[in-house]
């Protein structure tokens, strides 16, 4: 081999190596937090009628059913009190608890390179839900979810680069006793993942030994308050209009102790919120803002998500379908509406109503994510693992969802247009006397990392090489994947000293 052959391939060497070199969080061709926004269905016209019929029903209908406590806070605050014991909102109330509001919030993580900044158009994808049964995708079947599918769900994201924050995706259903498991729950995922996580408590008088427990794994109340790394999802409402007491409870000591809030409204269009797709965002809205005030009146600026969450029915037999056209567009809408008050938002995309990560699976997670980010949503909750309109969970559909969420964050990243992505250079190199081809040219190779994204596990050999390779299985890879990252190190785990504090504390039925 000549001197110059040697060259060339030591060349072609070291630029397969720098290829292969993990990128820094700049130049990677997508991350957490990339900017939306390039998607409106609403116009601006839409947004302020919107906004003046949410108005209109909290000055008029108003909200029932709020605990004492929250009556004493939001009349306190200028809400008034009717002989029907609902509370109704002057416009002037809504308007200074805007001004009020925290519209630039960060989600601390347990490791800050996870930490989640919510602000403008900012785009997040992550898990939730409170589905009760696992997917076996082996079996075809389903069975209840435990805590060490909670735990092995976030021990799964903890690796995951497109999936940036775990919220509570399932309920413990092997732990009886609702304290317990709602213990179990903060324990089994902080234990997994070092990501912001979020969770949600069944009592107000659970949630004492929650910060117990959360001060224990921070080292010290000082640290949690400095950087509270758990939110409280909290459905303080129960639509139509009416507030739901324990959850107020839960959500007045969870302010109390310095936990951020998303103030989480679900509604169903055509069963607990109108039929009309502008009609169940009216709403959403309208519950939200009263939300807003009680979290205002309570503590100026504290952290809270505008989590307008409604789904929609399926009007022929009134079942959800989280993976319609109609959710997605639903979606969409609230989260311009996060944009026309300025606050950073949250609300649910990625809903399967398919039982199994197949076909129908795919279409219906693609179309509500990608919809959601290119709106410039700050949280997308239920973006992975979510199937049978979220009453079951699958580990590898959650793995399968990072390769799906790492597409819809270049299609969130949208199209760079600079001299430099224009420029005339390279093609004339190319055609004038050049190859013919853009294979080998300095801008592919500086681009094959920065501007292209490639999937883990899903397929682009050609038929020849598929059936060359033994034709791989797309869910036999993921579960594959699925075992090897439940049996990889999590940096989640505590020091052994403090666990078993924790341990002797309370009584955590992981192993």
């Amino acid at each position: 081999m000549t001197d110059t052959q040697n060259r060339r391939a030591g060349g072609r060497a070291a630029r397969k190596a720098a290829r292969a070199a993990p990128l820094s969080d700049a130049m990677r061709p997508v991350r957490p937090g990339m900017q939306g926004g390039t998607y409106k269905p609403l116009t601006q016209l839409d947004m302020e009628r919107i906004n003046e019929a949410a108005l209109t029903a909290l000055e008029e209908i108003g909200l029932a059913d709020a605990p004492q406590s929250g009556i004493d806070i939001m009349v306190g605050a200028g809400a008034i009190l009717g002989e029907d014991g609902r509370l109704r909102y002057p416009r002037a109330l809504i308007e200074d608890m805007l001004a009020k509001a925290n519209r630039e919030i960060t989600l601390s993580a347990r490791n800050p390179k996870h930490d989640l900044h919510l602000s403008e158009k900012k785009v997040h994808y992550g898990t939730a839900g409170a589905a009760v049964h696992m997917v076996d995708v082996q079996t075809r079947s389903y069975r209840e979810s435990t805590v060490r599918d909670l735990h092995n769900a976030a021990r799964i994201v903890e690796h995951l680069d497109n999936i940036h924050f775990v919220q509570r995706p399932m309920v413990c259903r092997d732990i009886l006793d609702n304290r317990e498991m709602d213990l179990n729950t903060i324990y089994a995922c902080a234990t997994g993942t070092e990501k912001h996580i979020g969770t949600s408590f069944t009592e107000p008088d659970f949630v004492d030994d929650a910060f117990e427990m959360l001060h224990m794994i921070a080292g010290g109340e000082d640290k949690w308050r400095e950087r509270p790394f758990v939110s409280n999802s909290n459905c303080f409402v129960v639509p139509p209009m009416k507030f739901a007491t324990e959850s107020c409870q839960v959500m007045e000591k969870c302010i109390a102790g310095g936990m951020p809030i998303l103030l989480l409204s679900a509604g169903q269009a055509g069963a607990t919120a109108p039929a009309p797709i502008a009609g169940a965002i009216v709403q959403a809205v309208a519950e939200c803002l009263a939300g807003l005030v009680y979290v205002n009146a309570i503590k100026p600026g504290h952290p809270a998500i505008f989590g307008t969450w409604p789904f929609v029915s399926d009007l022929r037999t009134g079942a959800m379908s989280g993976g319609s056209g109609e959710q997605a567009l639903l979606t969409a809408g609230c989260a311009q509406m996060h944009h026309y008050y300025g606050l950073p938002g949250g609300a649910a995309a990625g809903i399967a109503d398919a039982k199994l990560p197949d076909m129908q699976a795919g279409w219906e997670q693609a179309m509500s994510n990608v919809m959601a980010g290119l709106t410039g949503l700050n949280m997308v909750y239920e973006a992975a693992g979510m199937h049978a309109s979220l009453l079951g969970f699958c580990h590898e559909s959650l793995i399968l969802g990072d390769d799906l969420l790492g597409q819809a964050m270049r299609c969130v990243r949208g199209i760079e247009v600079s001299e430099d992505t224009v420029g005339l250079e390279t093609m004339r190199a190319t055609c004038l006397g050049g190859p013919g081809h853009y294979l080998g040219s300095d801008q592919t190779l500086s681009l094959m990392q920065t501007e292209y994204i490639y999937p883990v596990l899903a397929d682009r050999s050609s038929p020849k090489e598929w059936q060359e390779k033994d034709r791989p299985d797309l869910i036999e890879q993921a579960v594959a994947r699925k075992e090897a990252l439940i049996a990889a190190p999590t940096p989640a785990a505590l020091p052994q000293e403090v666990d078993a504090q924790i341990r002797q504390r309370f009584k955590i039925h992981l192993n």
